[in-house]
This record gives structure tokens, sequence and C-alpha cells, in this order.
């Protein structure tokens, strides 16, 4: 890894986010945020590292005394097989977005199932347990959706996605709960689900497809897509014309960055000041 320009000298602890492209980051605005709230002498990087690179960059930063590290795209997969030690989430999902240091070793953790649960219970004040859930694709952070979801006791996780093998898979993450769909039968499981769940990249950006029909889900139904940006997709406005409750993915980002926060330091994540740094920053973004 180059020199690194954010270099701390004294006693302020660094932490920082690894991946590839890592430009627009919000980690560094939430995560700083975080710090100068608390006022903790604390400081939070982003470092460009390059698919394959992983490995020497983590023997860098343990040589620094990184103090914590958040691992996004496309890396998470590398940090599973790199770390000393995994938490039973990241081992089941084999997928690591959060280093914890102990002593000269490295916990993987998965903090992306638990930033979800914990933004739906923030934004629509749901409890997944006893629940039916549709996860519209079967990527990482679907997988993350569906292993939290089953955890934590929802009555079903439906995973539906263009390639019903990949659905399969996802969908053992969940248990004995979950079932696997393809797009094309995704319409009855949206009937009967209480969540239904974006977690494919449809609506992202200039992109105004939508994942599944609004006009399949109903009031009473709550709708969640793990896009942030921008922060109301195609889907969204339609699913809110309609009067159904739905919700953006910011709240996921938040919260995952915000469980990670507190394993790095130990003191409660502030999360309002989290959101309001990130929230200007993509209004900020969204002016462009």
């Amino acid at each position: 890894m180059a020199d690194d320009p954010h270099a701390t000298g004294g006693a302020t602890r660094l932490a920082g986010v690894v991946g590839s492209p890592i430009a627009h980051s919000l980690s560094p605005i939430l995560h700083n945020a975080a710090f100068a709230e608390l006022g903790l002498d604390w400081t939070f990087a982003a470092f460009e590292v390059a698919e394959g690179e992983l490995g020497r960059a983590l023997d860098g930063l343990r040589e620094r005394g990184i103090g914590g590290l958040s691992v996004t795209m496309p890396h998470k997969d590398a940090a599973a097989r790199l770390a000393d030690e995994l938490t039973d989430a990241a081992a089941r999902l084999g997928a690591v977005n959060c280093l914890v240091p102990d002593g000269d070793r490295l916990v993987g953790h998965n903090t992306d199932g638990g930033g979800f649960l914990d933004g739906l219970a923030h934004d629509a004040g749901i409890d997944v347990a006893g629940r039916r859930l549709l996860v519209l694709g079967a990527g990482g952070a679907a997988r993350a959706v569906v292993e939290a979801c089953g955890t934590a006791g929802a009555a079903e996780v439906v995973v539906a996605n263009r390639t019903v093998e990949r659905a399969s898979t996802a969908a053992a993450l969940a248990g004995p709960v979950g079932r696997a769909v393809s797009l094309a039968d995704a319409a009855a499981a949206a009937e009967s689900a209480d969540v239904v769940v974006n977690a494919t990249p449809i609506g992202m950006g200039s992109d105004d497809g939508v994942p599944i029909a609004p006009d399949l889900l109903r009031n009473g139904q709550v709708a969640v897509d793990l896009i942030y940006h921008p922060p109301e997709t195609s889907w969204l406005a339609a699913l809110r014309a309609r009067g159904i409750e739905a919700h953006g993915g910011l709240s996921m980002l938040l919260f995952q960055a915000a469980r990670a926060f507190t394993l790095w330091t130990g003191e409660e994540a502030p999360v309002s000041a989290m959101e309001a740094a990130a929230r200007s920053a993509l209004a900020g973004r969204s002016a462009d």
C-alpha cells in the first residue's frame, strides 16, 4: 500500500475502510462524525486497495496498529479468508465487512445483516421474528439479510433471483425457513410477505427500473430498497404513491457502521450525528 496521506501521530487511533473503488465511500463521513460527536481521538480514512492486494494491505495496517477496519467490495470474501478468527455470522456468510483487532489478531465480523435488522426497527418499528420476508436478489447484501432474518426468527424467508441455483444457496442461509423461487414466481411470494426487500442493483444511479411490479404490493406491507443513492428510487416512489410504507437503504448502511463503531471503540454509536452527516453528504451529491 502506498504511503498514507492520513497518517496520524501521538495517541490518535486510526480506523479505515478498504475497497476499490473507494473514493465515494460514506464510511469516513459516518465515522468521523461519530468520533467528533463523542470527542474521541480517532480518525477514519479510506484506503484504495486493488483486488488481490488485501493481504499486503492488512500486513501494513497491522504494523500501524489499526484500531478498526471496514471492508467493502471487492474484498469481503478475501477478508473472511485472511482474518485470524470469524464470528458465526461471518463464517456462515463467508464474508467479512468489519475487522476488529484483538491483540495481534484480527477478528472478522459481518455487521450487514444486523445493520438491516436495526434499520428496519428504526424505520418501520418492525421485528422480523414471526414475519414473512421476500428478498429480491442473491448477492452479498441479500445473503447477509437472509442469514440475519433466519437467525432472528423469521417465519419464512423467500429468495427470488434470476438464477434459482443462486437463490437456493442464499435461502439456505435462513435455515429451514428459507425458500428459493425464480423472479417469475416472485409474485405469489410478494402477496404473502410482510416485508419485501430489494437487494438487487435495479434502480441504482440513473436506472429507473423496478425489481418487482409495485402493483403486486398492498397497503400493510413494508418495502425496503437497499439502495441509498438515489435516496428515492423509482420503485420506492411508485410504492409510496400507492400508499405503501417504503424505506431506502441508508439505515442499513448507517446501522452496520454503528455496530462496527461500537466493536472498535466500546462506545455506543451516536446514530443521529452519523445520519445527519450522511444525509448532508448525499444531498450534496444529488446537487452535483
